[in-house]
């Protein structure tokens, strides 16, 4: 892993002392063995019980209940110098942030304080429950079935692309509770050892072969009323709340993986001889490392901007969502491009660029493909489509 050049703006010393940590250990205990785990299919279990006990799994959420304070400024940088170590584990930490969002933001008290200083710092690994595999883009007419029965709920049906599916402790599941539409989903924590919850096999995927992503089967899994997040039928709002923030950490993902792809770039143009001289001194390579330089640094300015309206208490679903897109699409053009500028060898599992250019794809497509974004995008700036 070759040593980066990124100049951060952190608000405070305290976030920088924690920004060389993260870094030291996503040297020292994550990229070393990144590729050769990804090609295995191995999931780092061991990774995320060590970020969980440094702290690092409940950074944006409040002390009291075990989390760490830090505003999304900091956190999604954390994030970035994570996936750029192993995608698997920086997209890992995002998912469980998103699992634990409807917890810590629309709960009870007593739900949170009995709850979420596990999920938090006790080494806990949470999922989200919300695509199915007749609803992805199109949430809102999800079919999981959540029927009360006194003081629990029964849950059924089947979830997909579950990111953790067959390995969290916990679910946030949505599940339909009253009519058609978005006003009849409720949102349920959901314990994974729950009897009638199971998991598929893995889907066989082209990159993030060791993040499990499976389809998941809730067949009549009763769940606590005291499970229920927020109100009957809020459920939609819930998640289109978790989503906003959950699209900025797939931003700082993306910038992560991105910024590897470049370092490896430039130590390779560095280091290789052609004609007698650097590939570097070649002036078109010169301008294509400009390039991936310029696209990264805009993506990191523009999903810091919108972690700054964030944490100011400002609407920011416009932003998250130009983050979202416009991060993800420079990464897979970065990464495409670093392939380019090894040559053959970008094209070997010799060098890690061939693998980041493969996981670079996924994040066009993960929470809300690229062209949702577009979508929500247009929605701010020209009001819903005429029907």
């Amino acid at each position: 892993m070759p040593e980066s050049g990124v100049e951060r703006q952190l608000p405070t010393d305290e976030a920088q002392d924690l920004l060389r940590l993260v870094r030291d250990l996503a040297r020292r205990e994550i990229a070393p063995t990144a590729s050769e785990d990804e090609e295995a299919g191995r999931f780092p279990r061991e990774a995320f019980t060590l970020l969980s006990s440094a702290g690092l799994l409940g950074l944006p959420y409040d002390s009291g209940f075990g989390g760490g304070d830090q505003p999304y400024e900091v956190y999604l940088q954390v994030l970035e110098e994570l996936a750029a170590a192993r995608l698997t584990v920086g997209l890992g930490v995002s998912v469980h942030s998103l699992a634990c969002h409807a917890l810590a933001n629309f709960g009870t008290k007593e739900q949170r304080s009995q709850h979420l200083p596990d999920m938090l710092g006790d080494g806990l690994l949470g999922a989200y429950c919300l695509s199915e595999p007749s609803s992805g883009s199109d949430a809102a007419s999800l079919r999981t079935k959540a029927v009360r029965d006194g003081d629990t709920w029964v849950l059924t049906g089947t979830k997909a692309w579950i990111t953790h599916g067959g390995i969290a402790d916990f679910y946030t599941v949505l599940a339909r509770s009253g009519g058609e539409g978005s006003h009849g989903i409720t949102a349920f924590l959901v314990p994974g050892d729950a009897e009638g919850l199971s998991a598929a096999a893995p889907e066989k995927k082209m990159g993030m072969k060791g993040s499990p992503t499976a389809q998941v089967h809730f067949d009549g899994v009763r769940v606590s009323d005291a499970r229920r997040l927020g109100d009957e039928g809020q459920g939609f709002q819930i998640a289109l709340s978790a989503l906003d923030s959950g699209r900025l950490g797939i931003a700082a993902c993306a910038i992560g993986v991105a910024q590897a792809a470049l370092d490896e770039a430039v130590a390779y143009a560095k280091g290789r001889s052609q004609f007698g001289r650097p590939v570097a001194d070649f002036q078109g390579l010169r301008f294509m490392l400009a390039d991936m330089a310029t696209q990264i640094e805009a993506g990191r300015s523009l999903y810091l901007l919108a972690a700054r309206l964030r944490d100011a208490g400002r609407p920011f679903s416009k932003q998250a969502a130009m983050a979202k897109l416009f991060c993800t699409d420079a990464a897979m053009k970065v990464t495409t491009d670093a392939v380019q500028v090894l040559g053959g060898y970008g094209y070997t599992a010799d060098f890690p660029v061939e693998r980041f250019m493969r996981e670079a794809k996924v994040l066009q497509i993960v929470e809300g493909t690229n062209q949702i974004q577009r979508m929500v995008i247009a929605r701010h700036l020209a009001g819903p489509e005429s029907r």
